[in-house]
């Protein structure tokens, strides 16, 4: 847990591209804090009570300031279940994703608990107790534009900081990964990679992979739901079945991201049959 200092006060913790393991222990997100006069704001506490516990020390190595809210950018698990280490202070979410976390957040413990092992132990869901609404707030400082977009999931908060430029994105952006789909709407989400492009910031946090400082990511991210819908939409007006499309085919950016061959299957599972139902109703299916 070693916090890389990405603007003055400002530090992110970057996990690893990898799938959820008894490795890594799930230290796949990446998740930040800002230390302003007042004190620190946290975005996102991690997939384990341990996770959080060792983000919160870490946070006390860097400064002495209170903490003063930790943001939950969306339900998924890796950046929510170390949410236990905050319980102390105001945890604040987008409304979408305060009821998926307690509709679904047993689940994603129940899940992570088989995924990463002894890393988990202890660890409970704890649902945030403030509901975010999109605006400007004024903390410490450092003037801060709460987003609400969706796409990766039904409600997805993106934070700009407009006293150093830095956006946390969260996974509305991946770099160098695989988007991950498993709650998404993908004509939403490059609607909301569309409204980020259209930011103006300095330096760009993703859910996953490096910080960057320029729209990479977000054309990266943006290539890959595009080049996914639109094979997958043809596969099914070729008629094609769930295991022919298992197969990937993609061009070399397309399968250099990490984890591509999983993640890519996975999204087969999740997508496919949504698209393949639309396409047989349209009467749009085609032998080639």
């Amino acid at each position: 847990m070693k916090p890389l200092e990405i603007a003055p006060g400002t530090y992110v913790l970057l996990g690893v591209n990898e799938h959820f393991n008894f490795s890594n222990g799930g230290n796949i997100v990446n998740v930040g804090f800002i230390v302003t006069d007042d004190g620190v704001i946290v975005i996102d506490s991690g997939p384990s009570r341990f996770y959080g516990e060792q983000l919160r020390a870490a946070i006390g190595r860097i400064t002495d300031r209170p903490i003063l809210k930790l943001f939950n950018t969306h339900l998924h698990p890796d950046h929510i279940l170390g949410n236990q280490a905050f319980e102390d202070v105001p945890i604040a979410a987008l409304a979408g994703t305060v009821e998926g976390i307690r509709e679904q957040g047993e689940l994603f413990n129940d899940s992570m608990y088989r995924l990463a092992g002894a890393w988990m132990a202890g660890t409970r869901v704890v649902v945030p107790t403030e509901i975010v609404k999109p605006g400007f707030v004024e903390i410490g400082g450092h003037r801060l534009e709460l987003i609400e977009l969706a796409g990766h999931s039904h409600a997805d908060l993106v934070i700009l900081d407009h006293a150093t430029g830095v956006l946390f994105a969260a996974d509305v952006v991946f770099h160098g990964r695989t988007p991950t789909t498993p709650h998404a709407d993908v004509g939403q989400w490059l609607q909301a990679l569309d409204t980020i492009a259209g930011l103006d910031f300095k330096l760009l946090v993703p859910g996953h992979g490096s910080v960057v400082t320029d729209a990479g990511a977000i054309a990266q991210t943006r290539n890959y739901l595009q080049w996914l819908t639109t094979r997958l939409n043809k596969a099914a007006e070729q008629g094609m079945s769930m295991a022919e499309v298992l197969q990937p085919d993609a061009p070399p950016s397309i399968k250099e991201l990490a984890v591509f061959h999983e993640e890519y299957q996975r999204s087969v599972v999740h997508l496919f049959p949504e698209i393949e139902a639309k396409v047989l109703e349209r009467g749009r299916v085609v032998q080639e």
